[in-house]
């Protein structure tokens, strides 16, 4: 699972951040610090740091020339708007610069094209019988291969990528669709029953009460 750290010192934004990322399929661990940041950097591996910049003790700049050696992506989340700040930010060696107050749709977007970029994110998944090939966006049963529109093939993706993980309806619609849920869950219900259907899922992509679903797998994929 794709692991991200999170250093921002106001917490109820960190707590938004950790929770729409693990609502997304994402493992996080959040820092409050600078200092205490470089405790979990030296003690565990991260596939991606989302890092403030007015931190207390350490800050942002200082610790982004610490972990631009370890080739850990970084994307700056900071209220500092100013383009020489975002100039500095990205000349240092970050991916992506993201200003306060932000949209969590498009945080979830370049948190996804970053992870894509370091191929941090598995491109061939295989389930049971099924092959799901992210780059070619094609899914063989053996060696016949499954149709599916676009947004099916889509959704089985986001499963494919969050096996064991109950996936909101609100996130499946703005992972898939781009927009904003609006609380209506027939489009994305139908979509799922014809793309479990199609592709035989229908055990294993189970249906959670008011929540969503999951694709509840013995092993990770």
């Amino acid at each position: 699972m794709v692991r991200i750290l999170i250093i921002e010192d106001e917490k109820p934004i960190a707590n938004l951040i950790s929770m729409s990322l693990e609502r997304a399929g994402y493992h996080c661990d959040s820092v409050f610090t600078g200092t205490d940041a470089v405790g979990l950097i030296d003690e565990n591996i991260y596939d991606l740091i989302l890092l403030d910049i007015m931190l207390p003790g350490i800050d942002g700049f200082e610790l982004m020339d610490y972990i631009y050696p370890l080739n850990i992506p970084v994307i700056f989340i900071t209220a500092k708007s100013d383009v020489k700040d975002k100039v500095k930010g990205l000349n240092m060696g970050a991916e992506d610069y993201i200003v306060k107050p932000f949209d969590v749709a498009e945080l979830l977007a370049r948190v996804d094209v970053v992870l894509r970029r370091y191929n941090k994110k598995k491109m061939v998944f295989m389930i049971k019988d099924l092959e799901i090939n992210l780059i070619s966006r094609s899914v063989k049963k053996g060696s016949e291969e499954i149709p599916l529109t676009p947004k099916e093939f889509d959704l089985l993706a986001l499963f494919a990528q969050n096996p064991n993980i109950a996936l909101f309806r609100d996130v499946i619609y703005e992972r898939v669709w781009g927009g904003d849920y609006e609380g209506d869950s027939r489009t994305v219900d139908l979509h799922i029953q014809r793309m479990r259907k199609k592709v035989g899922l229908e055990m294993e992509l189970k249906t959670i009460y008011k929540v969503g679903y999951r694709l509840e797998l013995k092993d990770e994929n």
